[in-house]
């Protein structure tokens, strides 16, 4: 049987999730979480086969959460099911330890495909993120600076550079994240320093032409 350990904050969503795996050819007993601190409480108390985890959480980003699991218990594998898309968030992730990543749009029979493979403690990778993968590397390759300025900001940075690059303020983007405008500030500032941008214009601009954004 495996052990699932559901992380959403949103209950419709967790019950509709578990639905689909409880309705599985495979048995499952699953456990939910509805905020990062209680699924790292619940993850460092007992042993899991998987966490299914979702990145907007109102205490803490998933990505924030991901890496503080990875810290704990390494092998345990994080398959990732979310509403951002592929493009903004998947290839950061997957480079972080997460099994996989899919769209919280995915049907049912693939959902349950990555989470056999992923419990296994192998990666699964859909088709949107083999692709955004191999583009990755492609980039890589090429060497091309100006088209991966975004992966030189940490995770946190990357977070308010999204939220920036939708029009996001100060105080918007401090509320979802759980920290002070002035923090948010501090960020913008070396966003801009390390991507050679002079304003957010500059940032909405780079978003949009590497797909970063809706």
């Amino acid at each position: 049987m495996l052990r699932i350990l559901l992380v959403d904050d949103h209950s419709v969503v967790r019950a509709g999730i578990r639905q689909i795996l409880q309705e599985a050819d495979f048995p499952v007993d699953i456990s939910e979480a509805a905020d990062a601190a209680s699924a790292l409480r619940m993850i460092r108390q007992q042993d899991w086969d998987l966490v299914l985890l979702d990145i907007r959480l109102p205490d803490r980003s998933g990505v924030e959460l991901l890496k503080l699991i990875k810290a704990d218990k390494a092998k345990l594998p994080v398959l990732i099911l979310s509403t951002y898309p592929e493009s903004q968030y998947a290839v950061r992730l997957i480079h972080g330890g997460a099994a996989g990543y899919l769209s919280k749009d995915a049907d049912d029979e693939e959902i349950l495909k990555a989470v056999k493979i992923a419990a296994k403690g192998k990666r699964y990778l859909s088709a949107e993120v083999a692709e955004l993968l191999a583009n990755h590397i492609s980039r890589g390759v090429q060497n091309d600076k100006m088209d991966c300025l975004h992966e030189t900001l940490s995770d946190r940075e990357y977070q308010v550079f999204l939220e920036l690059a939708v029009g996001s303020g100060p105080n918007i983007i401090a509320d979802k994240l759980n920290v002070s405008a002035k923090t948010i500030t501090t960020h913008r500032a070396r966003i801009l320093q390390k991507m050679s941008f002079s304003n957010n214009a500059e940032i909405v601009l780079y978003a949009n032409r590497h797909d970063l954004i809706n």
